[in-house]
């Protein structure tokens, strides 16, 4: 397993000290550096397996205000000198927070969160493939869910709600792990709160879903990946 590294930091010593860090961690791979985050949303958008390295004082954009901009973001570790920031880089599912100075064992440390990371994100979709159910914790008992009664998933706050064709479950699910779960071939996220079933969308309305008589929003920056998706080989025209 090789992960591609983007390394964000307006420190040229900073950017050097990580570079020499990842070329001695044989699942690493430098593939871009930057020293404005801005430069680099379009290699971050194409990307496969990457993992950012991230600072976050840097003009006219912090590293968080950054990341929280971005769609479908990968993993970051925050780089930083200023320890006041980890509550707030934490909030946002950073893998780790590095506070500068560090060491290149420290550094190995959060690169090794990375791998495995990535190893269960590859396990679970492998077995959510070849399964047709799976297991929730909602209601105070663990509950068996059929993919095919799935209708969409829906964030609320640090819940999810996995509304099927009799009732919803609410669980205590990260949106993004249940979206990393989810086949990539049956399932679509069309906003940054939704995810639904391709097969039971009803109709499309502007920028809207329709399944059953629930409209659910579509991201106008999703908009296009998102009918190329449902209609890719599915679309009748003249």
């Amino acid at each position: 397993m090789k992960i591609n590294c983007i390394v964000i930091d307006d420190e040229p010593l900073a950017r050097k000290g990580l570079k020499e860090y990842i070329a001695d961690v044989d699942f690493l791979h430098l593939s871009g550096e930057f020293d404005n985050p801005l430069r680099a949303a379009e290699l971050i958008k194409a990307g496969e397996k990457q993992l950012l390295f991230l600072d976050i004082q840097m003009p006219k954009i912090t590293g968080i205000d950054f990341f929280k901009s971005l769609q479908n973001a990968p993993p970051v570790i925050f780089t930083t000198a200023y320890p006041e920031y980890a509550l707030e880089g934490f909030e946002v599912n950073a893998l780790d927070y590095l506070v500068k100075p560090f060491s290149f064992g420290r550094f190995l440390g959060a690169a090794l969160k990375a791998k495995e990371y990535y190893e269960i994100r590859e396990k679970n979709q492998a077995e959510a493939v070849s399964a047709d159910y799976f297991f929730v914790k909602a209601d105070n008992k663990v509950v068996k869910i059929l993919f095919d009664d799935v209708l969409y998933v829906e964030a609320l706050q640090n819940y999810v709600t996995i509304h099927t064709r009799e009732k919803k479950y609410m669980t205590y699910l990260t949106f993004k792990s249940v979206e990393e779960y989810l086949p990539a071939a049956r399932f679509i996220k069309v906003h940054k709160s939704y995810i639904v079933a391709a097969a039971k969308v009803d109709s499309i309305e502007g920028n809207d879903l329709r399944i059953g008589q629930q409209h659910i929003p579509v991201s106008r920056n999703l908009k296009d990946e998102v009918m190329e998706k449902l209609l890719k080989g599915k679309f009748l025209k003249r």
